[in-house]
């Protein structure tokens, strides 16, 4: 989805040089193992594997590490817990009811492990029709501003469902790229900017904490 296909590069001392895209360093299970074979790993694995990218990539100096993580409560999830300190984690979900069950589940056990939500993001909000500009609530719509507000968490932005992100992704080329007034890139402008705030101030507020203690 950011345009990058390629194994990382192997550096001396066993470390691993992350791809470069869009000014954006990236490492994915994908650059490991590329095409339709799966890699099938038992939760020590995975967890190998999150201490290998956390620990072995040159990172250098960033501004913010996300990691994109698949859905569930599961292994890689408290074993990103337990590795790394973590300044908050994002819940994504489309509006519709069977979704949103998923997405109160991940809210409870972030709140059992001890790590801030800094947000919801409703993706799919809705659909616009192209011929008459109706809009179309294909999987219901507000469901995770109304669980943000439910569970006392900010509610980040909600991302349109349009066949150009889904384009973007595709190809490599983030719709994000035409700028923060470009058409369907504004909305992950906001989202990004609301998270930015929300990062900047719990990172400030678990530093004070550490200080103190």
């Amino acid at each position: 989805m950011m345009g990058s296909t390629q194994q990382p590069k192997v550096l001396p001392g066993n470390r691993i040089e992350p791809n470069l895209t869009h000014g954006i360093k990236t490492i994915s299970i994908g650059y490991i193992s590329p095409g339709d074979k799966p890699l099938v790993m038992r939760g020590p694995m995975l967890h190998q594997i999150i201490r290998q990218f956390l620990q072995q990539v040159e990172w250098g100096e960033l501004d913010i590490l996300l990691v994109d993580l698949p859905p569930g409560t599961g292994d890689v999830v408290i074993s990103l817990v337990q590795t790394v300190p973590l300044t908050g984690a994002i819940v994504v979900s489309t509006p519709s009811d069977v979704a949103l069950q998923d997405a109160r589940k991940a809210l409870e056990m972030f709140h059992q492990v001890n790590v801030e939500v800094l947000g919801i993001v409703e993706n799919m909000s809705h659909f616009t029709c192209p011929h008459c500009h109706t809009e179309i609530d294909i999987f219901s719509r507000g469901g995770a501003e109304r669980t943000a507000k439910q569970f006392n968490v900010p509610f980040l932005g909600s991302v349109e469902l349009v066949p150009e992100i889904r384009q973007g992704g595709d190809t490599g080329v983030p719709v994000a790229l035409a700028g923060p007034d470009a058409p369907y890139a504004a909305q992950f402008y906001a989202i990004a900017s609301h998270l930015a705030d929300r990062a900047l101030a719990q990172a400030a507020k678990t530093e004070n904490i550490f200080e103190i203690s």
